[in-house]
């Protein structure tokens, strides 16, 4: 008879559609996209091997960045703050708390803390060996 049920029980499972998973993994999307948020196809490096890199950048109350870009695709979290992107002729962003984005990778740009409270953001690069994640320009 257990035999039975937990044939039974198999059956059910394997009888859910995929989107029944969510309910006992849930998840919140944060984002899903195949370009950056100034429309370039996202395209990944093939100089080497993969090689993933995940930090915190954090930016202080009335700093900058310097000017550069992403040859290897980037994804963004803001964690913490409010920071505004300068895309030069492609115009200014603002990205708060909870935004997620793929950064612009041909257009050099800033990011810019306007605000009073630290900004932090979790930057993840999806690149390769012999592919610089960040590029600094020439100002």
């Amino acid at each position: 008879m257990l035999k039975i049920v937990q044939a039974a029980s198999l059956m059910i499972a394997l009888a859910v559609p995929a989107t029944g998973w969510a309910q006992a993994y849930p998840a919140k999307e944060l984002l899903s996209t195949s370009t950056t948020v100034l429309g370039e196809a996202i395209r990944y490096p093939v100089s080497g091997p993969t090689l993933v890199k995940a930090s915190i950048v954090t930016i202080e109350p009335g700093a900058d960045t310097i000017l550069h870009r992403h040859p290897a695709p980037m994804f963004a979290y803001i964690l913490e703050g409010e920071v505004t992107v300068d895309y030069g002729a492609s115009g200014k962003r603002v990205y708060r708390k909870g935004d997620a984005f793929m950064e612009a990778m041909d257009v050099p740009h800033r990011g810019m803390n306007l605000g009073t409270t630290t900004v932090s953001i979790l930057s993840v690069h999806m690149g390769a060996e012999g592919t610089a994640n960040v590029v600094l320009e020439k100002q």
